[in-house]
């Protein structure tokens, strides 16, 4: 089974990161600017909460009469703050995502957020390594396998 460093290779994305202070004004135009669904939330620069599309929407639906631009990100952020590491492998990347019902983790080596691993990552390793199975299957059948 594949793991999440070799599901992401050696490329790096830009992790897309806002300050636990900033509003969700920001959050959200962030998100736009950079067509993200997801960012990480820093105190200091240090990792310690995620915010995604979903917070924005629990935050538009529980907000009352406040308006985005008084609503700070560390009071809607996902505080839980779930990673993954370069070692771990496809399967239980999947199952924690699944689990947690998640479309993004970061992943950290060394305690630093090195990239950012989206449900579009993992389904697309998937998808490959089925391919290739089905197409060893299919010459395995058709006794085209030298063996």
């Amino acid at each position: 089974m594949a793991t999440v460093k070799e599901i992401l290779g050696e490329s790096r994305r830009d992790i897309i990161s806002i300050d636990k202070d900033k509003t969700v004004a920001d959050a959200v135009n962030r998100m736009v600017e950079d067509e993200v669904g997801a960012l990480v939330v820093v105190d200091g620069g240090k990792p310690v909460g995620m915010f995604t599309e979903r917070d924005v929407l629990k935050c538009w639906t529980r907000k009352g009469e406040r308006q985005f631009k008084d609503i700070r990100v560390s009071e809607v952020m996902t505080a839980n703050l779930i990673i993954a590491e370069p070692e771990d492998d496809l399967c239980y990347v999947t199952t924690i995502m699944i689990k947690n019902r998640i479309r993004h983790l970061p992943v950290l080596d060394k305690n630093r957020i090195i990239n950012m691993l989206s449900i579009r990552d993992v389904v697309k390793a998937q998808v490959s390594d089925l391919r290739a199975e089905n197409h060893y299957l299919k010459d395995y059948i058709s006794d085209k396998y030298p063996g």
